[in-house]
């Protein structure tokens, strides 16, 4: 008997990481793949957006209207001015495990971050990490390297404003070759500003702001010609834009959650899906195709979920299914909301339902004529193959020879014209020489 080869498992093969160990050791549970920044979703993007996510929940707080950002080589510096962290709390903030303000929903109502997970991986997997809180004239400064803490200065007085300041470069060993590309920096600070209307970024310079939301969002992404002007309506905790190309085939969408751009979509697109198509048919009064309904639109739509579940710590797709834990769904929302704005909107602005109307008109006519010329393909596609000389039936029957059993049938495979004429014409050739192989008499 062979030797069974066996691995030793035992008590010193368990081990327990330090917080900043298991980051380091499984970086992509917290910011998704590395990547070189070659790419708009690498890992040192994501880091940075963890730290703008934190400013931004100061603006939706109403604490702060502006974000400064400064990027040098591999060297980033966000400073904003809300709150600021308080002091007493402000290493264990950045450094310590489940610790954090957005665990209090009163404190960060409708924020990105709820675990507080985000800066302390940028802490983690940055070879420099700098924070600086101020509060109340005074000032806290602590300096980390790779989530280890080496420098925590003492409270001291100041004169700047409220606000935090996060530094940090990321950790060459594990970002290899990493180059933060202005061009991906830029679109996510433009949806920043999209989603919160009135906020002024300013990046090494340059400002980025928005009054429209997204109704700026679409118009600057949207390529080619539209049949209406953008539909855009806002509610408390919810915003959409809306409209269709008039060269496009496909569905066109922008989805947001507390100002997180939900790339992967989630329950609330799902939910605006439906309730566009059922709010579009209820106005019409007809049952329309949804394929005819939302061919070519292009659209946008952010809501703001207490407490959201997201599938992932990158938060690209919304799982939640309620607007706040026990209480109304997502689904009945959204669908409340269409039913009441859009439907006020199209009865009060007829041009804009006509030209839906006609674009729907088109699909289902175009939809129904490609149909009708596929069928058409297959119909002739059959023909032709029960028509084509090329084609003969094999079968053979040789009820009336006693040495073959009643109803035998033979299939001849053939190859082109010889072969199949071969068959016709030396049928009798053919079958001796299969018989024969068998070994019965003829």
């Amino acid at each position: 008997m062979s030797e069974i080869n066996t691995v030793n498992y035992s008590e010193d093969n368990i081990r327990t990481l330090d917080w900043q160990e298991h980051i380091r050791i499984r970086p992509g549970m917290y910011i998704g793949k590395l990547g070189d920044g070659s790419s708009a979703d690498d890992g040192i993007y994501i880091l940075l957006k963890e730290i703008i996510d934190n400013s931004i929940d100061e603006f939706v707080m109403k604490a702060g209207k502006r974000i400064e950002i400064k990027i040098d080589e591999g060297k980033a510096t966000i400073r904003d001015y809300g709150r600021g962290i308080p002091l007493g709390k402000v290493v264990d903030a950045v450094s310590k495990m489940n610790t954090g303000g957005k665990y209090d929903s009163k404190a960060f109502k409708k924020s990105v971050g709820l675990n507080g997970v985000g800066t302390k991986a940028v802490n983690a997997l940055s070879e420099y990490f700098r924070v600086k809180s101020v509060r109340e004239g005074k000032v806290k400064v602590a300096e980390f390297s790779k989530g280890i803490i080496t420098n925590d200065n003492a409270e001291i007085e100041t004169s700047e404003r409220n606000g935090t300041e996060i530094t940090f470069i990321p950790d060459a060993t594990i970002f290899t070759h990493f180059k933060f590309r202005k061009e991906y920096i830029e679109k996510m600070l433009k949806n920043y500003c999209y989603l919160n209307p009135g906020l002024k970024i300013i990046f090494n310079g340059e400002t980025y702001f928005s009054e429209n939301g997204l109704k700026d969002l679409l118009q600057e992404e949207i390529e080619g010609d539209i049949l209406y002007p953008i539909v855009h309506l806002k509610d408390d905790d919810i915003e959409v834009a809306i409209t269709h190309s008039d060269n496009s085939q496909s569905e066109t969408y922008f989805s947001f959650v507390n100002g997180q751009n939900t790339t992967q979509g989630g329950t609330h697109l799902n939910a605006f899906r439906e309730a566009y198509v059922k709010t579009i048919r209820e106005y019409f009064n007809k049952n329309f195709e949804a394929a005819d309904i939302r061919k070519s639109i292009i659209a946008a739509v952010a809501i703001k979920v207490i407490e959201p579940v997201f599938e992932s710590q990158t938060k690209t797709k919304l799982g939640s299914n309620e607007m706040e834990p026990g209480k109304e769904t997502v689904r009945t929302f959204i669908t409340n909301f269409l039913k009441n704005k859009l439907d006020n909107f199209l009865h009060q602005n007829q041009e804009i339902a006509e030209a839906i109307h006609r674009k729907i008109i088109i699909s289902e006519r175009e939809r129904k004529e490609l149909s009708g010329i596929q069928k058409l393909a297959r119909e002739r596609a059959k023909k032709v193959s029960l028509h084509n000389k090329k084609l003969r039936d094999c079968r053979e029957h040789y009820n009336d020879q006693k040495a073959v059993r009643k109803g035998e049938t033979m299939i001849f495979i053939t190859e082109g014209d010889s072969a199949s004429g071969s068959i016709t014409k030396s049928r009798d050739v053919e079958t001796q020489a299969v018989f024969s192989l068998k070994g019965k008499p003829l």
